[in-house]
């Protein structure tokens, strides 16, 4: 059914969940699994030195998801494939999809950017709505 599986992962308690319920049906279906992480950059910065240091601070929570990821793998006898991006999250996302040609992107309800959510839309709801695959939300 789902041979290559993709998660969005932003190191959240969503993207936890989102990890988990990947890994458990990678297990059951036998698929190739990876994870994607985006560095998403300020739009506005009034330095580069800020641009750099939040650069730094997002590379550092991916590095802790990322070490979570293949450990939670490794458990259930899972290898998986990690990638960190940069890029605004949903376009970059559907783009590496469409690049890697998965058939199932799954992530979590909620993650770093909720607190948008009431203005601009969540970014799940946005990736439900543009993905080229089937996706799964885990809650």
């Amino acid at each position: 059914m789902y041979a290559k599986i993709l998660i969005a992962n932003d190191g959240s308690e969503g993207g936890r969940q989102a990890l988990n319920g990947a890994i458990e049906l990678a297990k059951r279906l036998g698929a190739e699994l990876h994870m994607i992480s985006v560095v998403e950059l300020p739009r506005f910065s009034d330095s580069i030195g800020e641009l750099v240091e939040e650069q730094d601070r997002m590379t550092a929570q991916f590095e802790k998801a990322i070490a979570h990821a293949r450990t939670n793998a490794a458990m259930h006898n899972i290898d998986i494939k990690t990638h960190v991006v940069i890029g605004h999250p949903v376009p970059r996302i559907i783009e590496f999809i469409s690049e890697g040609y998965f058939d199932l992107l799954v992530v979590g309800y909620t993650g770093h950017s909720a607190i948008f959510s009431h203005l601009l839309g969540s970014m799940t709801d946005r990736l439900v709505r543009l993905a080229p695959c089937a996706v799964m939300v885990v809650k």
